[in-house]
């Protein structure tokens, strides 16, 4: 014998059955609108889209991130990928990201791609990003903002791969700083000296003198500290200038590793990092790009 409830015996009853069964769904859509709005409410308040970053996308939860975003009425297509190629050359321009961003194509369809030395992002017409790295998590935000109607994407400033070349990369950016450091380490040592020395000429001239007993025990004291500070100075000058000798080989090095993460981006040949799945392997360099190299 089945237990399925036996269907209404008159039209009245079927009527009456259905206009129960659509009260209960309207019932349910109200309800989920009021959730939703007042999901869509908090995450507003929450967080601050004018200045969103990967650690709020990282942040959000899949309902946030759906009450937060219209899915029908995100930008796709052509204008997707202008709008996250002048975000992107914005943010490499304030070193806000570092990245080479350029047009590409991948299996036969127009995209963009922002790569560095150790990964890369590639954004597809439709939205999707793929891709591993750094550059893949600063990228993935930035998709997203762009996909917004109500986003201001920032103008893209005039250059053409934003990064410097190799070879302009300074060995040290406050020379004015180290310059400055030198000056009060040379002056503090210089002062040093000077007091122990003239500490030492003190006691060696009231040693020396036979009726300045007296005047040596009352001045030893003095002496002393004049000695003490003095060597203070002189401890202090020195490690100004240790400092500033170890900031300036920091710098040294820094400069050189960021020139071969340069080189290994192709700012220097033009070739591009094998692991890119994009179907171009090099770029054009201009001769600005190029430079003396």
């Amino acid at each position: 014998m089945s237990d399925a409830p036996d269907p209404p015996s008159t039209p009245a009853d079927a009527d009456a059955a259905e206009s129960r069964g659509e009260g209960a769904n309207g019932a349910d859509e109200v309800s989920d609108s009021e959730e939703l709005e007042t999901l869509r409410r908090r995450v507003e308040e929450e967080y601050d889209f004018d200045d969103f970053g990967p650690a709020d996308m990282a942040q959000m939860e899949p309902e946030e991130w759906d009450a937060a975003f219209d899915a029908d009425s995100w930008i796709t297509g052509e204008a997707l990928l202008d709008r996250v190629e002048a975000d992107l050359q914005h943010r490499v321009a304030t070193r806000d990201v570092f990245a080479v961003v350029e047009r590409a194509t991948h299996e036969g369809q127009p995209c963009l791609i922002a790569y560095t030395d150790s990964g890369y992002a590639l954004v597809e017409p439709d939205g999707s990003v793929e891709g591993f790295g750094t550059v893949l998590r600063d990228t993935k935000p930035v998709v997203a903002l762009c996909s917004m109607e109500s986003y201001d994407v920032p103008d893209a400033p005039d250059a053409d791969f934003l990064l410097p070349h190799p070879e302009e990369v300074p060995e040290t950016s406050d020379e004015l700083g180290n310059m400055m450091m030198q000056v009060v380490a040379g002056v503090l040592s210089l002062a040093g000296i000077f007091l122990v020395l003239a500490a030492l000429y003190s006691f060696a001239a009231s040693y020396g003198a036979p009726s300045a007993g007296g005047i040596a025990s009352a001045g030893g004291g003095s002496l002393a500290v004049m000695i003490v500070v003095g060597i203070v100075f002189v401890g202090v000058g020195l490690t100004l200038f240790a400092t500033v000798a170890n900031a300036r080989l920091s710098d040294t090095f820094r400069a050189e590793e960021y020139r071969e993460r340069l080189r290994n981006m192709g700012l220097d040949d033009g070739e591009r990092p094998a692991f890119l799945p994009t179907e171009s392997g090099t770029r054009e360099l201009s001769e600005d790009d190029r430079g003396d190299a």
